[in-house]
């Protein structure tokens, strides 16, 4: 699932703190000579500072050939089409909804990478190694509510109201992994029946639907020029990313998120081997690169995901980004058996 968060927030600045290029790499380049090529298969929102990048190719002997292949879907159906003849070494993003499908296709094995060993401050089934996680929710401009002295919904019942679900914009979960992983939530808090009649309601209540993130959030959303819905499905961090990237100077963000019960999802992105890849030994050194204290701190303010190693300090812009208290899902073998006829009755429900 691919998160796409705030991939157009993204500085351009390429001023780093010497800190960061401390990249823990321990062990001595796998070529004195000519660097092992190492392919990395990601979804389009992967990002890392570029020093870091070069910092790990020079230290551990290898050259990156860095693929990004669409949604997280997308690269476990790549992997999937091409296990006969892998196309990557290490693949990055497959997360908690599709963990389950990856470990059923047989497209992954186990590493001996230090960090597979060690605790994480979110799970994944083995052999996917935890590298972020994330809050799928509900957020809303604050300026929109305060002018009007409007009441923000408490309940996932209140959003379904007449007057609510019309200022609420979703995005398809066919074609949105934020919108996929909304529906679970709702899934997960209500089960499919009652989950499906919300939808109904929130369908006849008005509820707007975009294609992806990116449309709902800067086409529809009201914080957007010419945007209508003061609602929008996004993440606990977009507040922070708002306030980190405003051009004007701003003590608080100007959106909030909203932690409906039954409207949170935990993502947890991981890494892991490809099976049948090449360049072992630098793809584990990948893995432990991603987990490494300067990758798992920048990754904060450029992913805007939360780090999975345990002990790293969250950036200071994320107090604006508290972790939800609860937040609800299907289990992994209902997600892998049932979730496409989960999206293909949405779709009925919800858009026919």
């Amino acid at each position: 699932m691919n998160h796409g968060i705030f991939s157009l927030f993204r500085r351009t600045s390429n001023t780093l703190l010497a800190a960061t290029l401390a990249v823990a790499v321990s062990s001595p380049s796998l070529a004195a000579d000519t660097p092992v090529e190492l392919r990395v298969l990601t979804h389009s929102s992967f990002a890392i500072p570029k020093p870091l990048l070069a910092q790990f190719e020079k230290e551990a002997g290898v050259k990156l050939r860095i693929v990004k292949a669409g949604d997280a879907g997308e690269i476990l159906n790549k992997l999937i089409l091409t296990r006969a003849a892998p196309i990557a070494d290490v693949v990055f993003g497959i997360d908690n909804a599709l963990a389950s499908k990856a470990l059923a296709a047989g497209v992954l094995e186990s590493s001996a990478a230090a960090a597979s060993q060690r605790q994480s401050t979110a799970p994944l089934p083995a052999p996917l190694v935890p590298v972020d996680y994330g809050y799928v929710t509900v957020n809303y401009d604050k300026a929109w509510f305060a002018k009007r002295a409007m009441a923000l919904p408490k309940t996932l019942d209140e959003l379904a109201q007449p007057g609510m679900a019309k200022l609420l914009v979703v995005q398809n979960p066919a074609t949105s992994s934020p919108g996929y992983a909304f529906l679970l939530a709702t899934i997960g808090a209500m089960g499919e029946e009652k989950a499906f009649d919300w939808w109904a309601r929130m369908r006849s209540g008005g509820v707007k639907v975009a294609k992806g993130w990116s449309e709902a959030y800067y086409t529809h959303f009201s914080r957007a020029e010419g945007g209508a819905h003061p609602l929008v499905v996004s993440y606990a961090s977009s507040p922070a990313a708002e306030l980190f990237y405003s051009k004007e100077k701003i003590s608080e963000p100007p959106t909030g998120s909203l932690t409906l019960a039954g409207g949170v999802f935990r993502q947890v992105e991981g890494v892991a081997l490809v099976k049948g890849g090449k360049s072992r030994v630098a793809a584990e050194k990948f893995i432990d690169f991603l987990r490494s204290s300067a990758v798992q701190q920048q990754m904060q303010t450029v992913m805007w995901m939360y780090p999975a190693e345990v002990g790293v300090a969250r950036a200071e812009v994320m107090k604006f980004a508290p972790e939800p208290a609860k937040f609800d899902s299907p289990s992994d073998k209902d997600i892998a058996e049932k979730g496409a006829a989960w999206v293909a009755r949405w779709t009925k429900v919800v858009l026919k």
